[in-house]
């Protein structure tokens, strides 16, 4: 691992403005996710009410990326990042006012109104994210790709900590409306950074209907292998190696430690993520970088195995911290990847597709733990997991032995 500048991609001040976005953006968003799950478990008692908020996200934002992606490339990423971010924080001020308004026996009907603001949440997201993922390329040079893609990789897990971390202070300190209220503000304050980030002349593309421009994004993913085999290797990794969805399970049944215990492990693989981000700020990567990935994803499946057998509270607070190091290892190198292999033209529609690779792999991979613990039993089905990465890595390492020669720096 070579050394290298720690702070080279906050040299260019559109960049810092981009990652505060960022932050701010995910820090709210999670701070609405939990909030909206504690709520609806209040108003319902039933664990399937919370199910559902996953279902009412992920079904626009998938159906709609495709398309998010191609208007990414085609028209002003600015533009497109400040309607969607209006857009988002207009469905926050609607469930504010609800909330507001309903009471007593009428609040159950909040439940409703809280499906429908996470579905057009998730719509809007679907032109958010491949767009903001489209225009970080074009804060930076090229030599700053990779310091770009780990300090954005540690923004957003760093959101997802202090998002959560927070959120229930603030729910005790003001109610669900207030909460939401605080939300807004954040997302207000993403808007005003955005402003600040100048905009981007369009990248003259070939002529073709919406259809044909989506298809050229994917078939660009289909034959670029280092790219799709990168963003396969999470979706499957993350799909039958994670376990994020059950530590509940493990907490209670298996660990023994009750409630005090599950944030600390939910908590574990983000702060091992954050870690070596921050470390990967120095160091660099890319040397090997092919290699480096499967590494990453075969540690991650190792320390799921050693998470699943695991009686000890702290063997395994120590297994989930090593497989959020070893996934920001394989975050960073395919980032950079996206960010190298893409041309210009087609950012917006590549991050689309990683974007939908990406929701499967959380949305599905939700699904299929809860589905395998109750089929295998919690420890099996976690073992099976952790197995199944590291099959699928041995088969990318059998494929892909001609791209351990490539070098991405060059």
């Amino acid at each position: 691992m070579e050394k290298k500048d720690s702070f080279l991609a906050f040299r260019y001040p559109e960049f810092r403005y981009y990652m505060m976005a960022n932050f701010l953006f995910t820090v709210g968003f999670l701070i609405q996710e939990v909030i909206i799950g504690y709520e609806l478990y209040k108003l319902t008692g039933d664990p399937k009410a919370i199910g559902f908020v996953g279902l009412s996200y992920a079904v626009p934002f998938m159906g709609l990326s495709l398309v998010g992606g191609h208007l990414a490339d085609k028209m002003s990423k600015k533009k497109i990042l400040l309607l969607s971010v209006s857009g988002i924080a207009a469905c926050s001020l609607f469930l504010f006012f609800v909330s507001k308004s309903l009471t007593g026996e009428s609040a159950h009907s909040l439940q409703y109104v809280i499906y429908a603001v996470i579905a057009a949440t998730g719509g809007f997201y679907a032109f958010f994210a491949p767009t903001a993922s489209s225009l970080k390329p074009f804060l930076v040079p090229r030599e700053a790709y990779e310091n770009a893609a780990t300090w954005g990789s540690a923004g957003w897990q760093s959101g997802t900590i202090i998002g959560p971390g927070i959120s229930g202070f603030i729910y005790n300190w003001g109610g669900f409306s207030n909460t939401i209220l605080v939300v807004i503000v954040l997302f207000s304050a993403v808007f005003g950074f955005i402003l600040l980030i100048g905009d981007r002349k369009i990248v003259e593309q070939s002529a073709g209907n919406i259809l044909q421009k989506v298809k050229e994004g994917i078939a660009f993913v289909g034959r670029t292998r280092m790219l799709l085999y990168s963003i396969s290797l999470d979706l499957f990794a993350v799909l039958f190696g994670g376990v994020v969805a059950i530590l509940s399970v493990f907490a209670q049944d298996i660990l023994k430690v009750g409630p005090e215990w599950l944030g600390v492990l939910r908590a574990a693989p983000s702060v091992g993520a954050v870690l070596t981000l921050l470390l990967l700020t120095r160091t660099s990567v890319m040397d090997k970088a092919w290699r480096n990935m499967l590494l990453g994803v075969a540690g991650f499946g190792v320390a799921t195995i050693v998470f699943a057998l695991s009686k000890n509270i702290w063997l395994s607070i120590v297994a989930l911290f090593f497989t959020g190091a070893f996934d920001a290892v394989s975050v960073v190198i395919r980032h950079t990847i996206l960010q190298l292999v893409v041309p210009d033209e087609m950012r917006g529609r590549v991050g689309a597709v990683n974007g939908i690779f990406l929701s499967a792999s959380n949305e599905l991979g939700a699904f299929e733990s809860g589905m395998a613990a109750s089929w295998l039993g919690t420890v099996r089905s976690v073992v099976a997991g952790g197995v199944l990465s590291l099959a699928i890595v041995t088969v990318v390492w059998w494929k892909s032995r001609d791209l351990f020669e490539v070098d991405l720096r060059a």
